[in-house]
């Protein structure tokens, strides 16, 4: 069974960092639920588009409308948070800078997808 290094890591003796297969796996996972979640939203809109608020507030009213949203919302937070945790990781160079950032990203991917769901929610239930 040949062993998968790169000649640079077989002679530093270092592999992979072992991170890339599951951020990759976690931006194809999350890119594969948008395509259908934003087709649903794309379609659905539609047919509520020039509708008044009470029209848009009976559409969101629908569980299955209000589930599909909450599932937007998270999805796209949680695959932009991933990606640009990415683009940080290869580009800043400071270790302490990164950090700073990552989790910055996602402190305000967390409290903006909050924000939305929960006026998502409020919406639908009428709060």
């Amino acid at each position: 069974m040949a062993i998968m290094r790169s000649p640079l890591g077989r002679v530093r003796g270092r592999g992979s960092a072992k991170m890339g297969v599951g951020h990759f796996s976690l931006m194809r996972m999350s890119s594969m639920a948008l395509v259908p979640l934003t087709l649903w939203f794309l379609v659905s809109v539609g047919k509520v588009v020039g509708a008044d608020y009470a029209g848009y507030r009976a559409w969101i009213g629908e569980v299955g409308n209000a589930t599909m949203m909450v599932l937007l919302i998270a999805t796209v937070f949680h695959h932009a948070a991933h990606g640009l945790q990415v683009v940080i990781e290869d580009y800043v160079p400071s270790e302490e800078v990164r950090e700073v950032m990552i989790v910055g990203v996602k402190f305000l991917a967390v409290l903006l997808a909050v924000n939305a769901i929960i006026a998502v929610l409020k919406v639908a239930i009428g709060g």
